[in-house]
């Protein structure tokens, strides 16, 4: 190589080092988008919105929570693996986001195509029936639904989300049929539910728990091993359907890419927001459990879904219309 152009190229490497270092200092200089790949509603969108304030003290500038909602959340996450790698386009995933690589022919890689932040929080299932339906627990939802084949319904917010592939799990555990009901998100899943228009949903707490309490549905039983303080007498599905457990979480994650600096202060300020005692009081008494983990270790939890529900897709012939 010509001396000239080795000069040339180490220039070129020196003003990008110190292109690199400037724009990480400089970091946030503008506000963010904290990106919600479904509509308004659903336990992604509790999330951000519960979040985005606090989190916004701690990065520095506003958080502008948008929801881009459909296709499972495909088309949000497609829109933020476009993104520039920089720290101003964040998104929120749900747990559709381990299982829509065995669904959806996507235009980006589940892995490669994100930088893993952290796993945001956990959030027990609980099975809920409408008022509509008369069932007011998971003994008498099996039994009507064994007298009546394909007659009772379950809504979901799309085809591979956790409220579709539970009940799946859950009916394949029962010996039990029931017919799926997708809707464009939790928000219209859980109208759908309100209004009779389904007789059951399998809904992670934080979004179903007020609906119990304002008396509108009956959360007739909780998808964890013991039941919980939020809903003292609730019984657990696992009571009823041996060995069943469901659960839901949220987590973050950019665009691939993005500088170590500006991951840092990313990392910082959301493990901060996640420590707020009064946040930390409400999500918790809505029945989400905060957890603030390592990019890797959240990563490799979505790993280890995708795998699981892949197996769970193939058995059962499932596929998106």
């Amino acid at each position: 190589m010509p001396y000239k152009n080795i000069i040339k190229g180490g220039l070129a490497c020196l003003f990008a080092a110190i292109s690199f270092n400037a724009v990480a200092d400089s970091y946030p200089d503008r506000s963010i988008r904290l990106i919600v790949p479904f509509p308004p509603g659903g336990s992604v969108d509790y999330v951000a919105r519960v979040i985005s304030q606090k989190l916004a003290e701690n990065i520095g500038q506003t958080v502008i929570v948008e929801n881009r909602g459909g296709a499972s959340g495909t088309i949000g996450t497609q829109m933020v693996a476009r993104s520039a790698p920089d720290g101003y386009t964040l998104l929120l995933v749900f747990d559709s986001h381990a299982v829509n690589s065995s669904l959806y022919d996507l235009k980006y890689d589940t892995f490669d195509s994100f930088d893993y932040i952290s796993l945001i929080g956990t959030m027990p299932q609980a099975l809920v029936t409408s008022k509509q339906s008369g069932l007011t627990s998971t003994a008498a939802l099996l039994e009507a639904a064994k007298n009546k084949p394909d007659g009772l319904t379950y809504g979901s917010s799309g085809v591979g989300g956790s409220n579709h592939l539970n009940p799946v799990a859950f009916t394949k555990q029962a010996g039990i049929n029931m017919m799926h009901v997708p809707y464009r998100g939790g928000g219209p899943m859980l109208t759908a539910l309100l209004g009779g228009e389904v007789d059951m949903v399998i809904g992670s707490l934080p979004t179903v728990i007020s609906y119990e309490e304002s008396g509108m549905a009956n959360i007739v039983a909780i998808g964890t091993n013991t039941e919980i303080a939020q809903l003292p007498g609730v019984p657990t599905i696992s009571a009823t359907v041996p060995g069943y457990t469901a659960e839901s979480w949220v987590g973050m994650v950019a665009p691939a890419g993005l500088p170590e600096p500006i991951m840092e202060h990313i990392s910082v300020a959301l493990e901060k927001t996640l420590a707020d005692p009064d946040l930390k009081a409400k999500m918790q008494a809505d029945g989400f459990n905060l957890v603030n983990s390592s990019g890797p270790d959240f990563k490799q939890r979505v790993q280890t879904e995708a795998s699981r529900w892949a197996k769970l897709i193939r058995e059962e012939g499932i596929k998106v219309e």
